[in-house]
C-alpha cells in the first residue's frame, strides 16, 4: 500500500452536512474512505473518457416515449452502432418515461461520444454513463452474430420495433442430444 498523505479541505456548512449523509449512506467507514472513493471515480471516468483502451459501459438513458421521433432516433443511433452496443434493457417506469440500460463495449472515447449523442436527444431526460476497464478488446459483432436463417422478430408491443434479431446459436442448440435405445442402457449394480 502506497503512503497516505493528510490534507484538509474546507466546504460550506450545508454541503459539509449534505457529505455527511452521503458518508453514512454509504456505509463508509470515514469521510475518508467516502473522499477516496468519489476521486477514483472521478479520475477512472475522466481517464476512461480520454483513452483509447477497451472498455465496457453503461449508458442508462431515462426519455419520454412519446416525443415525437424520439424513439426512432433511438434506435437509428443503436443501431448505427451496433459494434458498441453489445445489449439493451427497456422498462416502463410510467405512462410517459421509459427507462432503457445500454450495455456498450469500445473504445472510451467512442463510447463517450455516442452516450454524449444519445443524451443530447430532445426528449432524454437524463443520460449517466459508467466506464469499467476490461482487457478484453472490442470484437466486431459480426463475430458473434447468427447466421441470416436464425433471424426472428420480437412480437409486437406499444413501443416495439419488428426486425430480425439474430441470436447466437448456443453449444447445447448446435450438438443433439443422442438417443440411446432401452436395449443399450447399462445398468450398475453395487
Amino acid at each position: 500500500m502506497s503512503e497516505l498523505a493528510r490534507f484538509s479541505v474546507s466546504l460550506e456548512a450545508e454541503l459539509l452536512r449534505a457529505f455527511d449523509q452521503y458518508v453514512r449512506a454509504g456505509a463508509f467507514a470515514t469521510r475518508s474512505e467516502a473522499i477516496r472513493q468519489l476521486l477514483l471515480e472521478s479520475l477512472t471516468r475522466k481517464s476512461f473518457a480520454a483513452d483509447q483502451a477497451p472498455v465496457l459501459a453503461t449508458l442508462t438513458l431515462v426519455y419520454e416515449h412519446h416525443r415525437p421521433h424520439l424513439v426512432e432516433k433511438l434506435l437509428t443511433l443503436q443501431h448505427e452502432h451496433a459494434e458498441q452496443v453489445i445489449a439493451t434493457m427497456h422498462v416502463h417506469m410510467d405512462q410517459d418515461r421509459c427507462l432503457e440500460v445500454l450495455v456498450l463495449r469500445g473504445r472510451g472515447r467512442e463510447l463517450v461520444r455516442l452516450a454524449e449523442s444519445l443524451r443530447g436527444l430532445k426528449g432524454v431526460h437524463r443520460g449517466e454513463l459508467t466506464l469499467a476497464e476490461t482487457a478484453q478488446p472490442p470484437t466486431e459483432v459480426a463475430s458473434t452474430a447468427s447466421p441470416p436463417e436464425q433471424a426472428h422478430t420480437h412480437p409486437p408491443s406499444p413501443h416495439a420495433h419488428a426486425h430480425p434479431h439474430p441470436h447466437p446459436r448456443s453449444s447445447r442448440a448446435s450438438t443433439p442430444t443422442p438417443r440411446v435405445k432401452q436395449s443399450e442402457r447399462r445398468t450398475s449394480r453395487r
